[in-house]
């Protein structure tokens, strides 16, 4: 059998990953801090501020939750949160490295998470920010619209 040309895995956040996780979410900000202009000290002390806001909302949202560092081939390039909860599961965060991105890593996880919802019964919800990237992934892989405000997109997969 060929190798998994892949080679994806999960494993859980400990405190040892903190820093990894912020460079993970500064770069998901960089355009919009670009834009802004500050100078680099600026710049980190806010993202620091902002990642930690983030990281206390989601575990305060989503106590029992599933905190994840997304690894390629035992490097970390990653991070998915997943809420598996009774009425649904809820795909919190994923977030990939900008180097990774676009090589199918978010979309294998996502589908595995829709097979594990579809086996338990259950649709996937999310919430996106309005005109990035991943809406039309999560569009391609079955979400519908569900409901909007000012900023972010509510979605859910159904599994029809």
């Amino acid at each position: 059998m060929p190798a998994d040309p892949l080679p994806i895995a999960l494993r859980p956040e400990t405190p040892a990953d903190g820093e990894f996780l912020l460079e993970l979410y500064a770069s998901t900000r960089k355009e919009e801090m670009e834009a802004f202009g500050w100078p680099e000290t600026t710049r980190k002390a806010f993202l620091g501020m902002q990642f930690a806001a983030q990281q206390q909302a989601y575990r305060a949202a989503f106590p029992l939750a599933e905190f994840s560092v997304i690894t390629l081939g035992g490097q970390d390039v990653g991070r998915m949160v997943v809420h598996r909860g009774e009425a649904e599961f809820r795909l919190v965060d994923i977030a990939v490295m900008p180097e990774h991105r676009g090589q199918g890593i978010g979309t294998r996880l996502i589908e595995d998470l829709l097979r594990s919802a579809k086996a338990a019964g259950k649709p996937v919800g999310l919430s996106v920010l309005k005109g990035q990237r991943p809406v039309s992934l999560y569009q391609r892989l079955g979400f519908r619209k569900t409901g909007e405000d000012i900023l972010r997109l509510r979605m859910e997969w159904r599994g029809e």
